[in-house]
């Protein structure tokens, strides 16, 4: 029973519940066996609420004895990157300075999904204060890609995207400054929708970088990804920065199908774009034009270029947010991360400043030039074949092993710094066995389309129902601190 549960979407499985098919109370613990086999090898939580998640699904299904059903999340088990904060529990934002940290109050995001009736089961990896996109973490240790842990996961959202790679749970958030919602749902074999700037609060979210971070769903499917969106969405008064635009019914218009749509294709990608990624990245394409799809060659912008004006902010931010603690707790940093945003603290006020000015020309054009003739671009997610964590290690003295983990997010980087919805979507895998993605990418509040275009893919494919192998019970694989 634990098996078939695990292969059911987080619709499937809240349906189950609702309707009494299944107790919330087996469901969360088919995901508690699958974490006690799982983790080992890919190390994906940081703290297993174990107890307290089956204390809520008894309280759930006696409520749906009764005829209560608390939302469209009624008992389904959920786990988070251990960035939100929850009333009451530690956020660590996987640091040794947060070890202890203990929040006093609850995330906006978390707070709607638990009206929505969701249950959670812990505490996710993630880079220390997302900062890279590998995977690493000295203080708690590397996470694995399920598909083979001995290779990169995507980060900094690691865990989010190992866990639902390997079926421990039905749903859960990242959060998105260069990649880190994309990056890890591409490298396990999910979906990850970073929505538009201000579509989703970041209060109660620690931050990387104030204007560029982004909270968005991570999922199997384009299905679940429209759930957690439309919970998650809209206004909050926490976070000024958040719009009042409307939050439509994400899942009703998914089955409208995507014929006639106008699909941009890059003319010419760089060419660290590797042959292998382009190759599935043509098929997927010839899906798209299979299901009616207009596809069109069109211009980009200049992704190197936006990512320098991305890291930019980046680190000017990460340089303001940390200075205190660079100056007081300098060691309780990994070398490699201090290095990082010790390099903000370099970068000129009128240089950040002169960053942020130019955002808004620099979307005018992307909204003329790439997006002035079609409804969605077609873009790689990650550039080339993962790696390995151990040829992914960053050294803090050696710029170049910086730089190559930094290339990963060139493709990603630059639609934070435009503001613009992205939705990283499986589509193949390369020579080692390990998922390939292709992003999809919209006009601001164009999450609607980007998840019915992702809907019709899946309906046609069978990426996302693949799932790992299950991982030798004698064999341990846990990544250490670097």
């Amino acid at each position: 029973m634990t098996a078939e549960l695990a292969r059911l979407d987080l619709v499937s499985i809240a349906s189950l519940i609702r309707r009494g098919k299944a107790s919330s109370a087996e469901v969360v613990r088919a995901s508690l066996d699958r974490i006690e086999a799982w983790q080992p090898h890919i190390n994906a939580f940081i703290a297993v609420e174990a107890d307290a998640a089956l204390d809520e699904a008894r309280r759930c299904d006696e409520e749906t004895a009764r005829g209560i059903c608390r939302g469209p999340l009624h008992g389904v088990p959920l786990a988070f990157k251990d960035a939100f904060y929850r009333r009451g529990k530690i956020c660590s934002a996987g640091s040794a300075i947060l070890r202890d940290r203990v929040a006093g109050d609850t995330a906006t995001v978390i707070d709607r999904l638990e009206r929505a009736g969701m249950i959670c089961l812990g505490r996710l990896g993630m880079s220390e204060f997302a900062a890279d996109p590998t995977g690493h973490n000295a203080h708690y240790g590397a996470c694995g890609n399920p598909w083979n842990p001995a290779y990169i996961p995507g980060a900094s959202s690691s865990g989010s995207g190992a866990a639902l790679g390997a079926r421990l749970v039905y749903g859960s958030l990242g959060s998105d400054t260069g990649g880190s919602i994309r990056l890890p749902a591409a490298a396990c074999g999910v979906v990850g929708l970073m929505p538009t700037h201000g579509r989703v609060s970041r209060h109660g979210v620690i931050p990387r970088a104030w204007s560029l971070d982004r909270p968005g769903p991570m999922a199997r499917t384009a299905r679940d990804c429209a759930e957690l969106l439309g919970i998650i969405a809209g206004h909050d008064p926490r976070d000024s920065l958040t719009s009042a635009e409307p939050v439509p019914d994400y899942r009703r218009g998914l089955g409208a199908g995507i014929k006639g749509l106008r699909i941009g294709i890059p003319e010419a990608l760089g060419p660290d774009v590797t042959p292998e990624v382009c190759n599935e990245l043509d098929r997927s394409q010839a899906i798209l034009r299979s299901l009616g799809a207009e596809l069109r060659p069109i211009r980009v912008p200049d992704a190197l270029g936006l990512f320098r004006l991305n890291d930019i902010i980046l680190k000017a931010e990460a340089a303001a947010i940390h200075g205190k603690w660079l100056r007081q707790r300098p060691l309780d940093y990994a070398d490699y991360f201090r290095v990082r945003i010790e390099a903000g603290l370099l970068i000129p006020a009128t240089q950040y400043i002169e960053a942020l000015a130019l955002r808004g020309r620099m979307l005018e054009r992307f909204l003329d030039e790439s997006l002035g003739e079609v409804d969605l671009l077609h873009y790689p997610a990650i550039p080339r074949a993962l790696p390995t964590l151990a040829e992914a290690t960053l050294v803090a003295d050696d710029p170049e092993t910086l730089a190559r983990a930094a290339s990963l997010s060139t493709y990603t980087r630059l639609f934070n710094y435009l503001g613009v919805p992205a939705i990283s979507v499986p589509c193949g895998f390369d020579a080692n066995g390990l998922p390939v993605g292709f992003q999809l990418v919209a006009r601001p509040f164009g999450e609607a389309l980007l998840l019915r275009a992702a809907h019709a893919y899946q309906q046609v494919t069978d990426w996302h129902l693949r799932m790992p192998p299950a991982p030798a019970p004698e064999t341990s694989t846990i990544h250490q601190g670097a």
